[in-house]
């Protein structure tokens, strides 16, 4: 069913006009109304494909018109725009089933992206409403982690698919380099699900030792083993009615991961040394840093147990893909180290978030803590400045002469782009682009013989974005 008729509901007259000139240019039939009432009065007499609200609206706000849609108005799509790029907003509205989310001000190109993507799955409506949200009337702002900020488009999509995931019972994984926040996903997810009055329980399995693993996950009876003076109960137990979140997952041992894939089939427990099973009831939260299909590969990981865990794949994005999220964050861990260490009033100067944000962080955002942290206390000025993060300069540039790579690639262009009329041209810069990142990816892959994780680390991104591009170019 292709999208015809849209309703735009936001109290700014100027976006409400850019829009509707712009969807009316295009064929579309577009209503439009300045508030929420405004917008239940026309759906009461017109079926929409599209809607377009804005969060804070006189009357009714988007959210909650999401939710009145979603229950009289199933079949319409409904995206949500918003000034406030906030965690809060965007997984409120995904989880209320919201088709997308647009932050302002967006590109126009942004629009059209949403409208083709709702072209193509307009006749799956039916299961975005399966979407919505089972705590709808709990503030979420109140048991989200806070250090889990960001604006970026990265962070965005992460808490999109938070929104989707929380409310059920499904099974996530959650992959990511070290110290990029796995632990803090996996507690929003818990917290934000059904089972958040219950439990929610950690362990990382890369911190004890094997032969402890097993009876810290799974108990003992006293006498199980020399040194069991008592029965214990272990996590899977701790965890029950809640989550049970395993860290570092991809350092178990296969005879532990037999025994873990053995539980979560079973549903159910014995502890070490004991000879009555006991049924389970929690939700399991997995993460790793490593690539667990790349251990199934070299036979380092059960794929039975692999396929188990990665029914959802949650992939939190490394610092160095977030662009614009560092200023907010370092302004985060100043104000929190302010607090912990009883300091005065500190901020950074702009030369030092120039520092901060040209850095790469290989040990992403628990880097960016600590730096900030130690140059909290070491500093005894109240303005943080570049002398206070010494060693995070920005990477050398290029040399700039006659044989480097950026005058190499000038000259080809140069003449490759002589004969073009580029007044003609709109797609320049992304089919330049193009026809760079594919042989830049090809030629890493070559050098590795095709190890994808090892291409990735020698490109600087993480694996999921070189798969994605692999597909997107076309590499084989």
């Amino acid at each position: 069913m292709p999208i015809k008729k849209i309703l735009i509901a936001d109290d700014e007259e100027s976006i409400r006009w850019i829009l509707s000139s712009d969807l009316s240019r295009r064929g579309f039939e577009v209503d439009m109304a300045e508030d929420g009432p405004g917008a239940r009065e026309l759906a009461s007499t017109r079926h929409y494909d599209l809607a377009l609200f804005d969060v804070n609206m006189p009357g009714s706000n988007g959210l909650e018109l999401l939710t009145e849609f979603h229950l009289r108005h199933p079949h319409t799509l409904v995206v949500i725009m918003t000034a406030e790029a906030s965690m809060e907003n965007a997984m409120e509205a995904m989880k209320r089933g919201a088709y997308d989310y647009l932050t302002k001000p967006f590109d126009p190109g942004a629009i059209d992206a949403v409208i083709l993507k709702a072209q193509k799955t307009a006749n799956l409506s039916r299961q975005v409403e399966q979407l919505r949200s089972q705590i709808e009337d709990e503030d979420v702002s109140k048991r989200i982690p806070r250090c889990i900020l960001g604006t970026s488009a990265a962070m965005q999509e992460l808490y999109k698919t938070l929104g989707r995931v929380v409310a059920s019972n499904v099974t996530v994984l959650v992959t990511g380099e070290s110290g990029t926040g796995k632990e803090l996903v996996a507690r929003a997810i818990h917290m934000n699900s059904p089972r958040s009055t219950n439990p929610f329980v950690a362990l990382n399995c890369a911190a004890i030792p094997h032969d402890l693993l097993e009876s810290e996950l799974f108990g003992h009876e006293r006498g199980a083993f020399t040194g069991a003076v008592e029965r214990r109960s272990g996590k899977f137990e701790q965890a029950q009615d809640g989550t049970l979140f395993l860290d570092e997952i991809g350092d178990m041992s296969l005879d532990l991961q037999a025994k873990l894939l053995r539980v979560l089939q079973e549903k159910e427990l014995t502890r070490t040394g004991g000879n009555r099973a006991m049924s389970l009831d929690v939700r399991i939260v997995a993460a790793t840093h490593r690539d667990l299909g790349k251990l199934v590969e070299e036979q380092q990981f059960r794929e039975d147990l692999f396929y188990r865990l990665n029914v959802i794949n949650v992939d939190v994005p490394p610092l160095r893909e977030r662009e614009g999220d560092i200023a907010l964050l370092a302004e985060f861990f100043l104000k929190r180290a302010q607090e912990d260490f009883g300091l005065e009033n500190k901020v950074c100067s702009p030369e030092a978030l120039e520092v901060l944000t040209q850095h790469t962080w290989p040990g992403n955002v628990r880097e960016l803590e600590n730096t900030i942290k130690r140059a909290a206390l070491l500093s005894s000025d109240s303005v943080l400045t570049p002398g206070d993060f010494k060693g995070l300069g920005a990477a050398p540039e290029v040399e700039r002469n006659s044989t480097s790579l950026e005058h190499v690639v000038r000259e080809k262009l140069e003449a490759s782009l002589a004969r073009l009329e580029l007044e003609e041209l709109d797609d320049l810069y992304s089919t330049v682009i193009r026809q760079v990142e594919k042989p830049l990816l090809e030629i890493a892959l070559q050098r590795v013989r095709g190890n994808q994780v090892k291409a990735a680390k020698i490109l600087g991104i993480n694996r999921n974005t070189l798969r994605k591009k692999m597909t997107s170019l076309g590499i084989d």
